[in-house]
């Protein structure tokens, strides 16, 4: 798979909100933080395509606003009992409070 680095905003941002909605070329993405981590993954939530911005994160997990189901920030993984592919995740590296989002082959 190909590396592709893409500037996706200020680290910043997300001491002031939690979960922040980017597009990152032709992707609909979120940054998730957590505590010093910083987390990109899909927008739209793989069970029924409901907006994870507007969801919640606790213990590690972003809750869906919709049905919630959560999702490993770390794994993508769902949480148990239900029918839904896991969370789709992208790599992130912080350089100079710059995000960057690795879309690859996505």
């Amino acid at each position: 798979m190909a590396e592709s680095w893409i500037a996706a905003g200020s680290a910043e941002r997300l001491a002031q909100r939690p979960i922040v909605a980017i597009r990152v070329g032709t992707h609909d993405l979120i940054l998730v933080g957590e505590g010093d981590a910083i987390h990109a993954c899909e927008r739209a939530c793989p069970h029924e395509q409901a907006d994870l911005c507007l969801g919640h994160v606790a213990d590690g997990r972003l809750h869906c606003p919709r049905h919630q189901a959560s999702f490993g920030l770390n794994d993508g993984r769902i949480s148990p009992g239900w029918s839904s592919r896991d969370l789709r995740r992208y790599p992130v590296r912080v350089i100079d409070d710059v995000v960057w989002v690795d879309v690859g082959d996505a």
